[in-house]
């Protein structure tokens, strides 16, 4: 009796600990107070979402070349640039630009696992501005927002928001991709700024 009670207080420890102090520094990863303030594309498509994140990282290269690593983004595509046997089928991430996936249009879908059946699409796009992306619940969105800088680098921001289905059985993946979505979406952009610092022209 006393060990379970241990670990059920080990395990509300750690939830605690996750929801009030690791949590809202995940949701805000590299980005400034004002960067998370600002009014971005697809903030209006869910004003109340359970999962709101802000992440951003300086990069030394234009916007026109962090573009083209961005939008060949997904599974069976570019990659993801991170953990690729858990999101890209163990299949390494591309280290260069893929002129098959330089062509962006609305409705498009992006495939977020190799059998292709779960992913979001296009909803809007402004090139070397930004990109956004919908579920099929129409939602939740994920936007890529380049923003230069006068010294010739790029802050690339990612929005991130998200509704739960808490009735659904859903929620169990939800509740796993809260905790994992820092750890892939780090190496993600670092993936994009490493490639991109490399390549630049």
């Amino acid at each position: 009796m006393i060990f379970f009670l241990l670990i059920a207080g080990l395990f509300a420890g750690f939830i605690l600990l996750y929801l009030f102090i690791l949590r809202p520094k995940h949701l805000r990863w590299g980005a400034t107070n004002d960067e998370i303030k600002l009014a971005l594309p697809g903030d209006e498509v869910n004003n109340n979402p359970d999962f709101n994140a802000t992440r951003a990282i300086t990069i030394n290269a234009a916007p026109d070349e962090i573009w083209k690593w961005i939008i060949q983004i997904g599974s069976n595509r570019a990659g993801w640039y991170s953990i690729d046997w858990i999101d890209n089928g163990n299949t390494p991430s591309s280290a260069e630009i893929l002129p098959e996936f330089q062509n962006i249009f609305i409705n498009q879908f992006i495939p977020f696992t190799p059998d292709q059946k779960n992913g979001m699409w296009v909803k809007d796009f402004r090139p070397s501005d930004f990109i956004l992306w919908i579920d099929k619940s129409q939602s939740s969105t994920w936007l890529w927002k380049l923003l230069p800088e006068a010294d010739g680098k790029t802050r690339l921001l990612t929005r991130l928001r998200t509704r739960y289905e808490w009735k659904s059985i859903w929620i169990i993946y939800f509740l796993i991709y809260d905790f994992g979505d820092i750890f892939m979406m780090k190496k993600c952009m670092k993936g994009i700024k490493e490639r991109a610092e490399k390549n630049k022209k």
